[in-house]
């Protein structure tokens, strides 16, 4: 079984994209400067990886993927990123000013103010051009999980940190499962490779990386253990829910935090985490630790993810209410739109679940 799960968590790790050798993302109409584009408008969305799915304050759905940005107004996609590059894309943010920003894999991070972008990248200050998460705090900061550690955009320049002292990541490494049979160094660079970001209610900031997570309190950053002193590796989303829980996934399966306890509520790995308007909580997961079945063969794409419900009015409970919604061979970014569908990213594409249907 440990063998199987090995292979599992290798493969994982390859199909999601993140064994990053340098990409050669080509710029288009300029790179550092005022780009002007107005993107492609296509009666189809992307057919390749989506990874994070977002809703503007106009009802507009933002799609980050492999093909590029898109943007669905209820009718027609544009793909805003068309013409401006050929970057992999992982991540949108719609900032509190209403503009956006999106996060590339190669290419740095492109600012779009719904007329023109500019492109930031390791020339203007930024830690990593590899870019795969966007979050903006409570002061109005943008900060961005990247390759080489966090770097905070204040409007004007930018402020990298490191979680560890470690070296750089070169064109040789890459992510082995055996990389977590053992505690990692203390300097390894997956302590910096960031995945997420999230601001809790007393202003501490909680960093997921590929190594270890950690919060950082202004002044230092402090590796997060769980109830059993064990530190959470691998840890991909990170959340805040309406009661200022924080909510972490990854490796080491779903965990809520209250201020004061961890509560685990599964061991399998969990990708993504989202909250709905009642209070739901949504996850995509390894769907069985049954790897003889998940990986038929060591076929990649056989292996199945649930996206999956938490009820709200069980989570309190040792045993909460959970409903299977669907499964694919990989899903990624979840999203509640204002008619209360469920959308998500998968291998193919973007799918939304309308109660009894999914599209």
């Amino acid at each position: 079984m440990k063998n199987k799960r090995n292979v599992f968590y290798r493969l994982l790790i390859i199909l999601a994209g993140v064994i990053y050798f340098p990409v050669q993302a080509q710029q288009k109409n300029g790179a550092q400067g005022v780009v002007e584009s107005k993107g492609v408008i296509t009666s189809y969305g992307p057919k390749s990886i989506v990874r994070t799915i977002k809703q503007d304050r106009k009802g507009n759905i933002w799609i980050a993927s492999w093909e590029g940005v898109f943007k669905y107004d209820g009718k027609s996609f544009t793909n805003i990123t068309s013409k401006l590059s050929s970057a992999r894309f992982f991540s949108v943010l719609e900032d509190r000013k209403g503009n956006f920003w999106f996060a590339s894999v190669g290419s740095g991070v492109y600012y779009y103010n719904g007329k023109s972008f500019r492109n930031f990248t390791t020339k203007d200050g930024l830690a990593n051009d590899r870019v795969t998460h966007i979050y903006e705090d409570k002061t109005g900061n943008i900060w961005f999980g990247t390759e080489g550690g966090a770097s905070r955009y204040n409007g004007k320049s930018f402020q990298n940190f490191k979680m560890k002292a470690g070296a750089r990541v070169t064109q040789s490494d890459s992510i082995h499962i055996s990389a977590y049979q053992h505690p990692l160094p203390e300097d390894h660079w997956m302590h910096n490779d960031v995945n997420a970001i999230i601001e809790d209610k007393t202003g501490k900031l909680w960093f997921g990386t590929r190594g270890y997570a950690c919060v950082y309190d202004g002044k230092k950053f402090t590796t997060i253990t769980n109830k059993d002193g064990k530190p959470f590796e691998n840890v991909r989303s990170i959340i805040k829910d309406k009661k200022g829980n924080i909510w972490l996934g990854g490796r080491d399966g779903l965990w809520r935090y209250d201020g004061s306890t961890f509560t685990n509520f599964t061991q399998k790995f969990v990708g993504y985490i989202y909250e709905d308007k009642k209070g739901n909580i949504w996850t995509s997961s390894e769907r069985s630790n049954d790897l003889s079945k998940v990986l038929p063969d060591n076929r990649a794409k056989t292996a199945a993810w649930a996206l999956s419900r938490y009820d709200e009015k069980s989570l309190s409970n040792k045993k909460p209410t959970v409903t299977e919604i669907t499964n694919k061979p990989m899903i990624f970014g979840i999203l509640e739109d204002d008619k209360g569908n469920i959308w998500f990213g998968t291998f193919d594409g973007v799918y939304r679940y309308e109660g009894k249907t999914i599209i």
